[in-house]
């Protein structure tokens, strides 16, 4: 009885042999994470661009992110194909293609991402062309207001008024967590917006056309905000 009661107490003795497996079994685990987290990204990537129902967007990745897309599939493009088109109200219309954004003056921003779904990843670097410099460079009319996004899905849009648009930290992304931005998280380029809803943020950007006045955009249209600013954000102009 002595012995039962000090094993109860101790718990069951743990062999050598089990303990060393074990450990490792951890440093395996260790070394494999980065490409189980890959994996598990890129199936989730893949299985999002053939599921009409959503619910890819319900599961999270190992990094925090969920996918989205509003349309069934979306093409891919990179840079043999990738274009993006800036018209409108501007004096110098211009398309641009991924070696042409990349030439530009690039800035780095590190900032939350919150989904309006409540789930978030903190400290996430952005890096791309700011928006500010692509509408100095195309001119903007006195009667421009607002700016419209498109997107290479076919269905997707996005808006921003200029003063918001002309915003330090609102970029044409081409980097995210420092490494190219893959087409699971809408590379090869997207729009960064730092002080909204990640929804703003519109993924695959094919167009910036600046227009005399706010055109909501795609979830606008189902009654999201159409100035999605992030609780706290610094709204002024110049805030980065």
């Amino acid at each position: 009885m002595r012995e039962e009661r000090d094993r109860r107490g101790h718990g069951a003795p743990v062999g050598r042999r089990m303990l060393l497996g074990t450990l490792a079994a951890g440093v395996a685990g260790i070394a494999a994470a980065p490409y189980l987290q890959r994996g598990w990204e890129g199936a989730l990537g893949a299985a999002s661009q053939h599921d009409p129902t959503g619910l890819t967007g319900l599961l999270p990745d190992p990094g925090g992110f969920r996918y989205y897309s509003v349309v069934g599939s979306v093409p891919r493009k990179d840079e043999s194909d990738y274009t993006l088109r800036v018209d409108g109200l501007v004096d110098r219309p211009r398309t641009y293609t991924l070696p042409d954004l990349r030439a530009l003056p690039q800035t780095r921003v590190v900032h939350d991402v919150l989904c309006t779904d409540g789930w978030r990843v903190d400290d996430t670097p952005f890096q791309g062309v700011r928006l500010a410099d692509l509408l100095d460079a195309a001119g903007v009319r006195a009667e421009g207001a607002a700016i419209r996004f498109t997107c290479f899905d076919g269905a997707y849009s996005e808006s921003l008024t200029l003063e918001q648009a002309r915003r330090p930290d609102v970029l044409v992304a081409l980097r995210m967590q420092d490494k190219p931005i893959g087409h699971a998280h809408g590379g090869p380029v997207r729009l960064y917006v730092a002080p909204m809803y990640f929804y703003k943020s519109a993924k695959w950007l094919a167009g910036i056309t600046v227009t005399d006045r706010v055109i909501p955009g795609y979830w606008e249209d189902y009654g999201y905000d159409v100035d999605g600013w992030l609780p706290g954000a610094d709204r002024g102009a110049d805030a980065a």
